[in-house]
Parts: structure tokens; sequence; C-alpha cells
């Protein structure tokens, strides 16, 4: 590409990012849509900010919905950004209870899953202690346990 633009297999080296990725970010309005040499995209430095921006985001677990809104916060006026900061502050503290749910339910996959594998060393069973646990006869394996499992 030229001077002019930055092309689209050059914007996901320089974000690290897919261009498949890229393209769906387009096609859902989350990136603007690029403009058109031919049949070539071409992105501008401003593409590549908020690109990184989207990747930072998804990063920490965002969801598309929660990254459009912080990207209108983040281009608010500097009348409204102590509110902006206070809503992305909101969205963020949303996303660590998020976050830290996820991190108990990992927390009790492992404690199941070390247990099971533990059970397997001891060679004092019948049958495979884990499968057992999978099919539900092993008391270690609670349904609690994976209720929020992926």
């Amino acid at each position: 590409m030229t001077q002019s633009g930055i092309a689209i297999g050059a914007l996901s080296r320089m974000c690290g990012c897919n261009i498949e990725t890229i393209r769906y970010y387009e096609r859902i309005a989350l990136m603007p849509r690029a403009e058109r040499r031919g049949r070539y995209r071409v992105y501008a430095e401003a593409d590549v900010a908020r690109l990184r921006f989207i990747k930072r985001a998804r990063g920490v677990g965002f969801s598309i919905d929660e990254i459009r809104t912080l990207l209108e916060l983040s281009t608010s006026d500097s009348a409204t950004s102590r509110n902006s900061c206070s809503n992305a502050r909101q969205l963020a503290s949303t996303n660590l209870s998020s976050v830290r749910s996820r991190l108990d339910d990992l927390k009790r996959m492992e404690a199941a899953l070390s247990a099971a594998i533990a059970a397997c060393d001891r060679d004092a069973f019948t049958g495979c202690p884990i499968l057992d646990a999978l099919a539900g006869t092993d008391a270690a394996w609670s349904d609690d346990s994976s209720r929020n499992a992926p």
C-alpha cells in the first residue's frame, strides 16, 4: 500500500489481530468501514489506535457491546469526561465481578480434576475414577462444581 494508508495485512501485524477478526469488527461496526482502493481496504492511523483499544479490551474480558460503549465513552468531549470515567469504571467493576466469578468456577474445576487424578494415582480403585466422576458416581464432583463450566 502507499503512504496514504495501511493495508489490512499491515494492520493485522501492527496490532497482532487476525485479518478475519478485523473484517468481522468492520461488519459489526466496531471498526469503521475502511476506505476502499479497488478491492483493497485501506486503514488510517486512527484505525490502528482503535483496533489496539478493542484488542486490549477483549484481552481483559469485555464483551463486544461493552467495548462499543467504552469506545463511545472514549470519544466523549471533555465536558462529560468525569461522567465518562464513572461509566467506564462501572463497566470495569461489573467485568471484574464476572472475572472473579469465573476464577472461582475454575478453582472448583481444578479441585475436582485434581481429586480425580489423585484417585487414579493411588491405584486403589476398580474402574476409572475420572470416568466415574463424570458419570456422576463420585461425590467429589457435585453438580455445583461445574455449574458455570464452559
